[in-house]
């Protein structure tokens, strides 16, 4: 029986050495490969955009098949910050502190308008996009965005991973980064 006739994708190997009984490959691959397939997601909702993420991890869309099972509510423990809703200049300090407290390697997704940009509340109190504190990876966009979107972010977001370096967090441009937004 062929593969066309069971339907089974083959994915093709990375590039490396092969013989008999072993396989080679770079490290960087094989670590953000790991990286990718085991994100542990923070959410940090505050609005509608978090029930649209509560039905993501629901049954029907199931974001654990992206290995993004296990919803980490502790900092420490999340690699992945999903940050989801209005988000008020007083609650600001509040995430950049959960975003300190992660330990690196470590993404940011916002998801939403609001999150994005401050969605249609323009108004002196709400945060104009959480990029203003702390630096973000993916933007999700919709009001509130549906399930499927959030799920592409989160494909985006493995894709990022997966072609990051090892040592890309110890470099020169990601260190002015963080001193862009007074980390140190």
């Amino acid at each position: 029986m062929s593969n066309t006739d069971n339907n089974v994708n083959i994915v093709q190997a990375p590039d490396g050495f092969q013989g008999q009984g072993f396989f080679a490959t770079k490290f960087d691959y094989v670590i953000g490969l790991a990286r990718a397939n085991s994100l542990w997601p923070m959410p940090f909702a505050t609005s509608c955009c978090g029930i649209e993420f509560m039905a993501t991890m629901a049954s029907t869309y199931d974001m654990g098949r992206f290995g993004a099972e296990r919803n980490s509510f502790s900092p420490r423990q999340a690699d992945m910050l999903m940050v989801m809703g209005t988000i008020s200049k007083k609650m600001a300090p509040i995430l950049r502190h959960v975003y300190e407290q992660m330990c690196e390697p470590k993404w940011v997704i916002a998801v939403g308008a609001c999150a994005s940009s401050g969605g249609i509340f323009d108004t002196y109190s709400v945060l104009q996009g959480i990029d203003k504190v702390i630096p973000v990876d993916v933007y999700v966009p919709g009001c509130p965005p549906r399930p499927e979107q959030i799920l592409e972010g989160v494909m985006k977001l493995q894709e990022i991973v997966k072609q990051e370096s090892v040592f890309r967090r110890s470099s020169e441009k990601y260190q002015e980064l963080l001193k862009s937004y007074n980390f140190e």
